[in-house]
């Protein structure tokens, strides 16, 4: 009987160990299940790749990639380990006007950063270096909430409220993203000297003369898992538009970044400038980014192994969902052309929150200038309809819906993450969009009809995240103060500064 009690409790200290191991948010992602097979599986590819270094990056609250370089060797240890960064790395690691630190100040703690295997992929550039996205948590040593995760990851934020989607609707988002932005030339000291072609829309000759770019461009994206599937050139200065493959929404995200890094690095050779500011040119069109959400249930993931013997990197990197059902098909039992119950109710969601969204998709003081010069198809009112690019929200297809309140500079996860909450809110209300509008928005105003305006500047659109409740909660916590704090200020930066504007309007204007 004694011995009995020995055992007994030598296996209650072994399971209590065990708990305090996988007791913190940190320690359950970095012994979920599955993830230490992968771990191995990323060495093989390490050795099989001849890769020497790797990036273990994230996303600041901008959207802009921060991490840090970690010898290959060291790939084991960083991935149960991770690796050390300041809070403040979340917010660039910017100071205010004032002079104070966004978000955190230098008294804060060191965040960990643990890397995602599944995205570990070699760069098509230097196939010495490899790059992994990373999970941030709370340091191990914080009195409150250690090992927690960061609210202010603002990728993390998606996936846990994805997840939490998921289990109460049994949905998950997919997403594909139509990212526009422009090739700019650069004179002997490095200066933009305007875009590389004429803003002649859909123009193959202006499309050809970057065709060095962009197809560098399809090749590096192609190698680090974008399924490339169409591209065109816009109607600005030197704008292309490539597009690849929809997705579950936090693959869609990172390919989006991945799409990012890769036209910097293409430039950069190049010699030219892959810029992704919404208006940089007055009287053409702006990039836009626009969204295309679906909600579905079912569906695998199917490897697109690109025509490659051997996959430079992770699996997980090249796969895709496919097949399932998708829930904004019209229901023939109810309307042939209209989207189903569940896709309208999820429109009259982000027909409802619209105002805090553009904060979120319109996110720069620059942003606005896309608004405001009129006349190029960017939305600017609270509606929706067929075909109708008038509209801040459209159903560009059977099954799918186009939101275009949404620019280049967009940070992917937050988008998501609000998308997903302003779907949330709807389907819980059951809100009804209203019908869908198939004229021309202008029109139907000069008709009588009454439609909400869109927030026309970044000061107005954060005035409406602030008291939104719902779009909030898709920034947590600390996420919210650290958006808010760097938004608001760069709102306070450009309303305190004098431009070239106001010297050609007021310098002369007296006596």
């Amino acid at each position: 009987m004694a011995t009995k009690n020995k055992v007994s409790k030598k296996t209650t200290a072994k399971r209590s160990a065990k708990r305090a191991q996988t007791s913190t948010d940190l320690e359950r992602h970095v012994n979920a299940q599955g993830r230490a097979a992968m771990v191995k599986q990323v060495r093989q590819k390490i050795n099989q790749l001849g890769v020497t270094y790797i990036y273990f990056q994230f996303v600041s609250v901008t959207g802009r990639i921060v991490g840090k370089g970690i010898p290959a060797d060291h790939w084991e240890r960083t991935a149960e380990r991770g690796f050390q960064l300041v809070y403040g790395s979340t917010a660039n690691l910017f100071i205010d006007r004032h002079g104070d630190y966004i978000g955190y100040g230098p008294e804060a703690s060191e965040l960990v950063g643990i890397p995602d295997p599944e995205t570990f992929v070699q760069l098509p550039w230097d196939k010495r270096v490899a790059r992994v996205f990373c999970t941030c948590f709370r340091n191990r040593e914080e009195k409150v909430n250690p090992g927690g995760h960061l609210t202010s990851d603002c990728r993390g934020n998606l996936r846990i409220i994805h997840d939490e989607f998921q289990k109460e609707h049994g949905m998950h988002l997919r997403l594909g993203t139509e990212p526009e932005m422009m090739w700019l030339k650069l004179d002997e000291n490095r200066q933009l000297k305007g875009g590389v072609t004429k803003p002649n829309c859909y123009h193959i000759d202006q499309f050809e003369e970057l065709r060095p770019a962009f197809m560098q461009v399809v090749e590096y994206s192609q190698a680090m898992g974008l399924d490339m599937i169409q591209g065109d050139h816009e109607d600005a200065p030197g704008q292309l538009e490539l597009n690849w493959m929809f997705d579950d929404v936090m693959r869609n995200s990172d390919r989006l970044t991945t799409y990012r890094q890769i036209c910097a690095q293409v430039a950069r050779e190049r010699n030219l400038h892959a810029c992704f500011m919404s208006k940089p040119f007055m009287n053409v069109s702006a990039s836009g980014c626009h969204h295309n959400m679906s909600l579905w249930t079912g569906g695998k993931a199917k490897v697109n192994k690109l025509h490659q013997k051997t996959l430079p990197g992770m699996e997980g990197a090249f796969s895709y969902l496919e097949g399932g059902k998708n829930h904004f098909l019209p229901d023939p039992k109810i309307n042939k052309v209209k989207p189903g119950p569940v896709g309208l109710m999820s429109i009259g969601g982000v027909i409802e929150h619209l105002g805090a969204l553009t904060s979120i998709g319109s996110s720069t003081v620059n942003s606005y200038r896309r608004l405001w010069d009129t006349g190029f198809w960017a939305p600017v009112f609270a509606d929706w309809g067929f075909q109708n690019r008038t509209c801040a929200l459209r159903v560009s297809a059977p099954g799918r819906f186009e939101y275009r309140s949404v620019d280049s500079m967009v940070n992917p996860y937050l988008m998501g993450a609000a998308l997903l909450r302003a779907f949330d809110d709807g389907i819980n209300r059951k809100l009804d969009p209203g019908e869908p509008e198939e004229r021309n928005i202008y029109a139907a105003m000069d008709e009588g009809k009454k439609v909400k305006r869109l927030p026309m500047n970044l000061g107005d659109a954060l005035k409406e995240l602030a008291k939104d409740k719902v779009i909030k909660s898709a920034m947590p916590d600390e996420m919210y103060k650290v958006y808010h704090h760097y938004k608001n200020d760069e709102w306070e930066k450009f309303n305190h500064s004098v431009t070239d504007w106001d010297l050609e309007q007021y310098l002369d204007c007296l006596p």
